[in-house]
């Protein structure tokens, strides 16, 4: 299928249905798939069910389980239903979830039913109570249906969404040591689907990968661009999702055609995957975004799998993807220095500026703006971080990155660092200060200072620096089960230093320098 004019991204399953409602829609390895026609009329059912608790065009809607034919039907449920969808990570801390939910007053809650008693425990200390939808398990869609048990014979979407209505929030990390939602409509994910369809040129035959979660944003090319186009989705749950022999089985076994994730995962499946042993002939597409690729180990994946095109996609939640690069067919064994983020995507448009807003040359560093219609609309309930996020330059509102590249004569953007204390990690971008906001929760934690170090596997390791009170040892085993609970995963320093005293500056402050030169 070619492309399809529509204003919403729940009018892309309304589109496939039509078009090719006995082709499959999602499938779930070893458990089970759906087609089209099933996975709209199970979206319906949910969509039904969630108007009966009182959700409403404009309300948001909580996603909470594990990835899943459940989760895409429940997803688009809620934008049948007028809503924005609200995913959170399953495997995060409770508190965590319970937090956002409550920071974007959800109207309800689509969950497993492990989950609802540490959610409700949350709840009970705020009187916080939306209603849930809850499913008994998370797999091949038979759970929601039967949690949802709604007669579709006469369902109906609300009326369809503005391209201007909010779509879905996505959590990041906070400088605050609080998520912050960024508030994606349907126009923003559309223009940048349309934008895939165009670079990518998906087609109904082909097979995607889902490996990224819902609740990050690479998983926004996954689902709609696959089923903008009637192609297969192939969820790929997340404890196999980091299991190398199993992963590059799966990804043959599947016959994929579409591979989407961080370069973590490919460094992983490049050293220890044993990708010599599958058939890789229906792959053709390899995009990787969210953090440095390491020239050797792409270099190594590109030699045992080389017939895909390999592209390195750039850019935070607030624009997901805004520049583009296609790796050379061949890689200079002398080349050491990642590829560049390349230029700007053409639904978009970019600036480099100095530190007071004002222009730079042509290979001179500066801080990378996008604008564009696939730029978010600012954060959710934070007006004022909404107003600093931006920069006005020519009658046009410029979205600050925050990361510092350099533009090259060829037009393409070469990445230099971050501007704030933001690090990219796994493919998450994680605020260092929600770390040390974490770790401060420990009773026995004085003060706690966390840097971040490069490296070259991990792409960064967080090393905390952290005092005692009453100059008391900690153990680091303790200390790494305690952030499990108070943590994601991702966040989890790899190392803790326990010091007598931080550095400070001058002005008392703590200086963030002399540890980062210490690590």
């Amino acid at each position: 299928m070619s492309t399809q004019s529509v204003l919403s991204l729940s009018g892309l399953l309304d589109g496939s249905a039509s078009l090719f409602p006995h082709r499959t829609a999602v499938v779930l390895p070893d458990v089970g798939s759906v087609s089209y026609a099933e996975l709209r009329e199970l979206a319906l059912s949910t969509a039904m069910r969630l108007r009966a608790l009182g959700v409403s065009p404009g309300d948001r809607v909580g996603i909470y389980m594990d990835k899943s034919v459940d989760a895409v039907a429940s997803i688009f449920g809620v934008m049948y239903a007028g809503a924005a969808y609200v995913p959170v990570d399953p495997s995060a801390p409770v508190s965590r979830c319970a937090y956002i939910f409550q920071d974007c007053e959800v109207s309800a809650v689509v969950l497993t039913r492990d989950l609802v008693a540490g959610l409700r425990s949350e709840f009970s200390e705020t009187g916080f109570a939306p209603p849930m939808v809850e499913l008994e398990a998370a797999g091949d869609g038979s759970a929601l249906r039967a949690a949802v048990g709604v007669d579709t014979a006469d369902a109906m979407p609300a009326e369809a969404p503005d391209p201007s209505d909010l779509a879905y929030i996505l959590y990041t990390s906070g400088s605050t040591g609080r998520p912050k939602g960024v508030m994606l409509t349907h126009e923003n994910a559309l223009t940048f689907v349309d934008w895939c369809s165009e670079i990518f040129q998906p087609s109904e035959e082909d097979r995607f990968a889902s490996h990224a979660p819902f609740h990050f944003d690479l998983s926004i090319l996954d689902l709609y661009v696959s089923l903008k186009h009637g192609a297969a989705l192939v969820l790929i749950p997340s404890e196999s999702g980091r299991e190398p022999t199993g992963l590059a089985r799966l990804i043959a076994e599947q016959r994929l055609t579409m591979w989407y994730s961080a370069p973590s995962i490919l460094s992983m499946l490049a050293q220890y995957g044993r990708l010599e042993e599958q058939d890789y002939s229906t792959l053709r597409m390899v995009l990787f975004a969210g953090e440095v690729f390491p020239v050797k180990h792409l270099r190594t994946l590109k030699s045992l799998i080389p017939g895909p095109r390999y592209f390195n996609l750039y850019g935070p939640t607030e624009t997901n993807v805004c520049t583009f690069y296609e790796i050379p067919a061949e890689i200079a064994e002398a080349r050491v220095i990642p590829f560049p983020i390349g230029k700007v995507c053409s639904h978009l448009d970019g600036i480099v500026v100095d530190e007071s807003g004002g222009s730079v040359t042509v290979g001179e560093e500066g801080e990378l703006c996008i604008t564009g219609p696939g730029v978010m609309q600012g954060y959710w309930n934070l007006p004022e971080r909404s107003t600093t996020a931006f920069l006005e330059a020519d009658g046009r509102r410029w979205y600050r990155t925050g990361d510092i590249v350099i533009e090259e004569p060829s037009g393409d953007y070469l990445f230099v660092g971050r501007r704030d204390r933001m690090v990219k990690r796994r493919g998450h971008r994680i605020e260092l200060g929600e770390v040390e906001a974490g770790l401060y929760r420990h009773p026995l934690i004085k003060e706690v200072a966390v840097v971040a170090a490069p490296d070259e596997h991990a792409g960064v390791r967080i090393k905390a620096f952290l005092t005692s009170r009453d100059g008391e040892r900690m153990s680091v085993l303790d200390l790494k089960r305690f952030c499990a609970e108070v943590l994601p995963s991702a966040m989890v320093p790899d190392s803790f230093h326990q010091i007598e005293a931080l550095p400070k500056t001058s002005t008392d402050k703590v200086d963030y320098q002399r540890l980062t030169e210490t690590a």
